[in-house]
């Protein structure tokens, strides 16, 4: 088990059972000894609709039990949820989710009263889990009272402010519900502002939606969907629905960033933070300050509070993923949204909307009039994490190895190493290669100046870990 870039990871295996009793006591120890809880302290315990989650939840909360702790069970429940009911009630959360990665896989997201723990948080929990690790440690599971209808009350609240009633009058949207524990209020969310909602692809099994790299398989469904039944839109979020997915009236998706640069704008945002694998398009996108980061939530919460206390106002956040975050309180139609430094898929899925809406076009023509770069992303699986480290080190070691790994026909002009390494070639092509933080895979993110070179780059950037991760010598061009 190990923190990747959103909370911790590994397969189910691992976790059930002594492993997830071992992390959550070092969770609860860790905040005793900061004096962030007491014992006593209420703690929520959430989850997800993979098959596993309920299982693993309440194994934390008998650990949180055994430690002295009174655990409130909040059920299958959206993330952002969650994390917005423990800032109002000042508790510490679990959520148990895996997230968008596969159903043998799972994870627990870890937040302080005051929200998301940090990578400070996170070695200290390890060290402590290690110590434990060297004795016994109970799990047997425990039952709390359930507290999932005040949460879904609390976040309904929320949303209902966002936009002026009525606001998305006359747009048919499809939900694709898949296994999104977001499913339900996002429906009844997009009902109460006046859009016709189109349930589809309910499932009872847990079907790992990845919002960032959406497969062809689902973008199959998606343009099925949108001809069969007429729709101005699609929309959905991954498994613990923080993350969020919308399609435009073709099934096309949308991409996260441009979703969170929408958002941005919205919001009329003055400091919008993101990662380095964020559209290189975004500094020009918009009067707004951008602050690039590593990839992962902990780095954008960091630079989000760096700001803040640097006095800057109407600071916000997105990953690539679309997740946005909210570090101050911005005025809304209906009152003012309390900061919520956590990834929510909702607050990005109505601006969408409402955008398209206030320019009376498809979201399709919304979308292009924003002329980003074309960007695409994609991963290569079962990549072991001694591979990536591997390729890293060799590409970082001279620009001769680089250049010999890449065989580009255009040189290298810039590079980053914010986050795997990010090269900029002469032609203005962008390609990223980057490890993932939660599971044995490669990403590659491709940037060009038509959808078509993104996607030949795409191709060819994923054929050269393809070859790196078999033979250790690639030997496609770009």
């Amino acid at each position: 088990m190990k923190f990747g870039t959103s909370g911790l990871r590994g397969l189910v295996v691992d976790l059930e059972g002594r492993t997830a009793s071992l992390y959550t006591t070092a969770f609860v120890r860790h905040l005793l000894a900061a004096g962030d809880i007491r014992a006593g302290d209420p703690v929520l315990v959430g989850h997800d609709f993979r098959a596993s989650s309920p299982g693993i939840a309440a194994t934390c909360i008998g650990a949180l039990k055994r430690e002295g702790l009174r655990p409130l069970a909040c059920g299958p429940v959206a993330t952002p949820a969650l994390a917005l009911y423990g800032l109002n009630i000042g508790a510490a959360s679990l959520m148990v989710t895996g997230s968008h990665i596969p159903a043998d896989r799972n994870g627990i997201k870890f937040y302080r009263p005051d929200g998301e723990i940090g990578k400070q948080d996170e070695m200290h929990i390890t060290a402590i889990a290690a110590e434990l690790n060297k004795g016994e440690v109970g799990s047997s599971p425990g039952e709390a009272p359930d507290h999932s209808t005040e949460i879904e009350t609390l976040f309904l609240k929320r949303n209902v402010i966002v936009l002026p009633p009525g606001a998305l009058s006359g747009l048919t949207v499809g939900l694709y519900q898949h296994s999104t524990v977001a499913r339900d209020l996002l429906g009844k969310v997009l009902k109460i502002y006046g859009a016709e909602v189109v349930a589809l692809g309910r499932s009872d099994r847990f079907i790992p939606v990845d919002t960032e790299a959406v497969s062809p398989e689902t973008i199959g469904l998606l343009r099925s969907w949108a001809r069969a039944n007429k729709l101005d839109a699609i929309v959905s979020a991954d498994g613990d629905g923080d993350r969020p997915l919308v399609a435009d009236e073709t099934g096309a998706p949308l991409r996260g960033d441009l979703l969170g640069l929408m958002t941005a704008r919205f919001l009329d945002a003055k400091v919008v933070v993101t990662p380095v694998t964020s559209n290189s398009g975004i500094e020009k996108a918009g009067d707004f300050r951008v602050v690039r980061t590593k990839v992962g939530s902990p780095f954008v919460i960091a630079a989000m509070l760096s700001a803040l206390e640097g006095k800057a106002d109407a600071v916000m956040g997105f990953e690539a993923n679309g997740g946005v975050l909210t570090g101050s309180e911005f005025p809304v139609a209906a009152g003012r949204l309390r900061p919520l430094p956590t990834r929510d898929s909702f607050l990005p899925v109505l601006a969408a909307l409402f955008n398209a809406i206030q320019e009376k076009r498809p979201l399709s023509e919304v979308a292009a009039g924003y002329r980003l770069p074309f960007a695409a992303a994609g991963r290569h699986e079962n990549v072991p994490g001694e591979a990536s480290a591997a390729l890293m080190a060799h590409l970082r070691t001279s620009d001769v190895n680089l250049a010999g790994f890449l065989k580009a026909r255009s040189p290298v002009a810039a590079k980053s190493e914010i986050d795997g390494l990010r090269i900029t070639l002469s032609d203005g092509r962008i390609v990223h290669f980057r490890p993932s933080g939660n599971a044995p895979e490669m990403r590659c993110y491709v940037e060009a100046e038509t959808e078509e070179a993104a996607n030949t780059l795409l191709d060819q950037g994923l054929g050269l870990i393809r070859e790196w991760a078999g033979s250790e010598n690639g030997s496609l061009c770009l």
